[in-house]
């Protein structure tokens, strides 16, 4: 913790829309520690600045005839970089094809280089592109100087600054926030997922009040459903030396499905009342339909009064359609859709459909088939039937066809919509009654568009030992892919064991190396190290060896290729080595390698930079980790050559000769 921080400072870094809170260090007393969000100045119409709660998560690409110079100014910046915001938002429902949205999503799309610029996707070529990291760095600008143009005294760069990530986020995703943290000089940030930062905010909202609707024994499911994704975790309750403990337990898969989904679902009810009156729309119409949609869904699950609200859907002319369509979406409309569509009734031993895909897909997210939330709950709950098995005071029935919570706790501006909450309780309710378990309850004093923000800054305060803190550490366990050292078979690939290098539950901060197995590590060459990632197998232990393992005990992760230096050695050259592991302070993985002989290290992180592949060499810290990959290369080597040398990497990531990048790891003999 910085002595020279006044605040701490949580940023939601949201799909849909971002937010602010913080509090004064100073300020808080034991559990009381009061909270505020950050207004954020921002563009709300061509030359009209207002504050708002929450910074929509967009970036327009607007024409350069489109707006004067004078209509994007800001009170920090005549000329931003970027336009983001309420008036992004605002002209991107109307000409959706220049608008870059759900960001966030794609920073965890293993299937695209998230630094490449490919958003806004299928835009023409005339719509200048940004990449995922980029948008993410736009946002992350915006509020970094809203809060310096507020505090001039105590920039951002000075407090303790945590920002929330799905709890989901694969390693790659989460060094990727950190990194568009660090490229604005936010170098002290720290990562927290974002159920855990929701239940935070309850833990502070209740100023020590929530220890009279938790016990020893509960498990708190905790579902947050975003702009675009569906976060799942479960947190057991347990006692120590007459105090109670929070233990995040399990975490769900990566499911891109939440307020997108829903946007598209309302837009196409819409769209199925104006074919009827015979309108026609074409594909970039069905996008406006969808913005408008959200601010519609928006409104009426925040203001009860509204019954309906009318939707715009722009046109390029009397030729097409005949003129500008106006329709209405209805409070019924939005309750039967969501609740039917999203949340429907279903038995716990339902699963999320399978759905075949086709050969040829348009460039997209990859959202999840199968829409139906309570489906994808249920089969959350089956796999950590045997989540608490370890904990002393948790006796699950030896049947249970799944784990059984006592408590739930929502997150995400969907369940303001009563009929959502309560469907979802329904159901949760019906699946414990048919295991004769006691029904769970609904956690209160949710704050269901802020609580992310606030439950970070709180975590901040929580971070110098004030407070009840939930234990965490890693949400899976990790494994790096060994290939075995056998003879080519025709038709057979050489057997893959997974190596753990990181079990569930590693706390941050901590570090841990296997000694005593020795590998062939390959320098001087592309090569390819295969990651996995386990969130049912909680009692593998650094350096568990699996040779074979279920289809759904394992996950592969992004595969990394790197070119690690060779100096004073061959190119090619396999060097013996051991493996160490690190879970940092900020919250992401890296791995070492470390040579036997002379303790010559490299280093691999869930960082994989297209275009631009790293060398690694010297042990460098995190927090040296440089903005400019060049900087890991010799210091005797010149730029123009470590240039040269990344450029070249990068225009053959297949190695010499068009040959695939060599695997990076096999056990050494």
């Amino acid at each position: 913790m910085s002595e020279n921080s006044r605040f701490s400072v949580g940023i939601d870094l949201g799909t849909t829309n971002s937010v602010v809170s913080y509090l004064e260090l100073s300020q808080c007393d034991g559990e009381h520690a009061p909270l505020e969000v950050l207004p954020i100045p921002q563009l709300t119409g061509p030359g009209s600045v207002g504050e708002k709660n929450q910074l929509p998560s967009f970036v327009y690409q607007a024409h350069e005839s489109e707006l004067a110079a004078g209509d994007i100014a800001l009170p920090w910046d005549d000329s931003p970089e970027a336009i983001v915001g309420e008036i992004a938002r605002q002209l991107g429902g109307k000409t959706p094809i220049r608008l870059v949205s759900s960001a966030k999503s794609w920073l965890c799309h293993s299937g695209v280089d998230c630094r490449s610029a490919i958003l806004p996707v299928q835009s023409p070529e005339e719509v200048p592109r940004i990449s995922p990291l980029e948008a993410s760095v736009d946002y992350l600008r915006h509020m970094r100087d809203a809060w310096n143009d507020h505090f001039p005294d105590d920039p951002l760069s000075e407090q303790e600054l945590v920002i929330t990530v799905p709890a989901s986020f694969d390693p790659a995703a989460r060094e990727l926030t950190v990194e568009a943290a660090h490229s604005l000089g936010l170098r002290q940030a720290i990562l927290l997922e974002e159920p855990q930062s929701a239940l935070y905010s309850w833990i502070q909202t209740s100023e020590g009040g929530w220890r009279k609707q938790a016990k020893p024994g509960d498990v708190i499911l905790v579902v947050d459903v975003g702009g675009g994704t569906t976060d799942l975790s479960l947190i057991a309750v347990t006692e120590e030396e007459g105090n109670l403990q929070l233990n995040r337990i399990a975490i769900g898969d990566h499911i891109l499905l939440g307020g997108d989904n829903m946007d598209l679902a309302l837009a196409y009810v819409l769209k199925t009342k104006l074919e009827k009156e015979g309108k026609r729309l074409e594909p970039w119409q069905l996008q406006a339909l969808m913005h408008g949609c959200r601010d519609a869904k928006e409104t009426l699950l925040s203001d009860p009064e509204a019954e309906e609200i009318v939707v715009v859907v722009p046109s390029r002319g009397s030729s097409l359609i005949g003129g500008t369509l106006r329709t209405a979406l209805t409070r019924v409309e939005v309750s039967h859709t969501l609740v039917e569509g999203f949340f429907p009734k279903v038995k716990a031993s339902e699963r999320p459909a399978a759905q075949t895909r086709t050969g040829l897909t348009t460039l997209g997210l990859p959202y999840a088939k199968d829409a139906r939330i309570t489906c994808h709950l249920a089969a959350f709950l089956a796999r950590q039937v045997n989540a608490t098995e370890e904990l002393a005071g948790f006796n699950p029935p030896p049947d249970a066809a799944f784990i059984h919570p006592t408590a739930l706790l929502l997150n995400g501006g969907v369940f303001k919509s009563e009929s959502l909450a309560h469907r979802l309780l329904e159901v949760l309710n019906d699946w414990l009654d048919g295991e004769v378990a006691p029904e769970a309850r609904l956690l209160a004093g949710a704050d269901l568009d802020l609580a992310v923000a606030r439950g970070a800054a709180y975590y901040g305060y929580v971070r110098q030992g004030k407070g009840v803190r939930i234990r965490g550490g890693t949400a899976a366990a990790y494994y790096v892919g060994v290939e075995s050292a056998m003879p080519a078979v025709p038709g057979f690939p050489p057997p893959l064991e997974a190596l753990c290098i990181a079990p569930f539950g590693m706390e941050e901060g901590t570090g841990a190396e296997l000694p005593h197995d020795e590998f062939g590590l390959v320098v001087g060459e592309p090569v390819r190290f295969r990651f996995f990632g386990s969130n049912v197998r909680r009692d593998d232990v650094v350096g568990t060896r699996l040779d074979y393992w279920d289809g759904d005990e394992l996950q592969e992760l992004n595969e990394i290729e790197v070119h690690l230096s060779s100096e004073n050695r061959r190119a090619g050259e396999v060097v013996p080595v051991h493996l160490a592991a690190q879970v940092t302070e900020v919250g992401t993985l890296q791995l070492e390698a470390v040579a036997t002989s002379n303790g010559e290290r490299w280093k691999v992180e869930f960082d994989v930079r297209a275009g631009e592949t790293p060398v690694y060499d010297e042990p460098t810290s995190f927090d040296e980790v440089p903005e400019n990959p060049v900087e890991f290369l010799d210091e005797e080597e010149s730029e123009e050559e470590a240039e040269g040398e990344s450029e070249e990497a990068s225009e053959d990531h297949t190695g010499q000769a068009g040959q695939p990048a060599k695997k990076s790891l096999w056990p050494f003999k």
